[in-house]
């Protein structure tokens, strides 16, 4: 089922999750199942429980063919990791533009960190561990800060770098919600 998306301003969107606690349930995939109606709808490269009023550690990513709203970005596995765990691999970090589906419209240029292993569990309770860098790095941190009450505009070290996806990438279509 196609969920309403909170947007920025929402008080809950600032809230740190709990942890799932029981796994292989009919309600934890159901809540996987609307995410990922919700995030095809929207045409997300990811989304986060509590970005549909949903306060569990719960989120999926990736992008299979080009994604409309990222369209030079690579192709990152199609994950559902509850109780995620970002362990950095090394200090470097890589300035890219984001986008969001609580913060509809708008790109800014975020600092993350170049190179993540994550971990945590798929919602049979199967244990997840990877590494990522690049963009599915990118992907991985976004939707895990949504867990942890963070948007991305609160980590932009420069204003300057924030703005309309219409003004700052015309050549995107603007006509879809970020």
């Amino acid at each position: 089922m196609i969920r309403p998306i909170l947007r920025m301003g929402t008080p809950s969107l600032l809230q740190p999750s709990a942890a799932v606690t029981q796994f292989d349930t009919p309600e934890l995939h159901a809540l996987v199942a609307d995410l990922e109606d919700t995030m095809a709808a929207a045409n997300g490269a990811g989304i986060a429980a509590p970005q549909i009023g949903v306060n569990l550690q719960v989120v999926i990513f990736g992008t299979g063919a080009p994604n409309p709203r990222y369209p030079e970005a690579p192709v990152v596995p199609k994950t559902v990791l509850v109780n995620p765990v970002i362990t950095p691999l090394g200090a470097d970090e890589e300035d890219g533009w984001e986008g969001c589906l609580s913060v509809p419209g708008m790109r800014g240029l975020v600092p993350r960190l170049a190179r993540i292993r994550y971990a945590g569990r798929d919602p049979r309770g199967n244990a997840i561990e990877r590494e990522a860098d690049g963009f599915h790095a990118r992907v991985v941190q976004h939707e895990c800060d949504h867990l942890w009450g963070i948007l991305y505009p609160m980590r932009i070290r420069d204003m300057a770098k924030f703005g309309f996806t219409a003004v700052l990438f015309p050549e995107l279509d603007d006509n879809q919600d970020d």
